[in-house]
């Protein structure tokens, strides 16, 4: 061992995490919203054209079907297909006036495509109707 006596180390203060961590504060507290309403980090607020988004989907899932993990087949469920459409009618009728062009452009957009796509699936449930679509062709594209 050294007699050499031991420097005591040096505690360097850095200032300006005091003042980034202020401006932070204030942010937050002057409203900014990604940071104090979505608890997920990385994720976008909630919109109404995610919630149209999500309801298209379920629309879809029962007018297609679907097929899961193990393979097997969930067919078309026709009932909950309306429901899902009739959800949608009801967001509609409900935010008009309070939308942006946008969510008017899409929500119109889904609807229709959804009512369209319906009216064939029940004229194609009809005994000696036409197919619901062509063979191959899905009956709903997504954008």
């Amino acid at each position: 061992m050294s007699d050499a006596p031991q420097e005591e180390p040096k505690i360097i203060i850095d200032s300006d995490w005091k003042e980034e961590a202020q401006r932070e504060k204030e942010r937050l507290s002057a409203g900014e919203e990604a940071a104090t309403r979505d608890p997920q980090a990385g994720m976008p607020a909630a919109s109404l054209l995610e919630i149209v988004e999500l309801l298209a989907t379920q629309a879809i899932i029962s007018l297609q079907g679907a097929a899961l993990p193990t393979g097997e087949r969930i067919p078309p469920n026709l009932e909950a297909a309306q429901r899902f459409v009739d959800l949608l009618d009801v967001l509609d009728e409900k935010t008009k006036g309070n939308r942006t062009d946008e969510e008017d452009h899409r929500l119109a957009l889904v609807l229709s495509e959804l009512h369209q796509v319906f009216a064939r699936m029940m004229m194609g449930s009809r005994p000696g109707a036409a197919p619901a679509s062509s063979e191959g062709e899905p009956p709903f594209e997504t954008t």
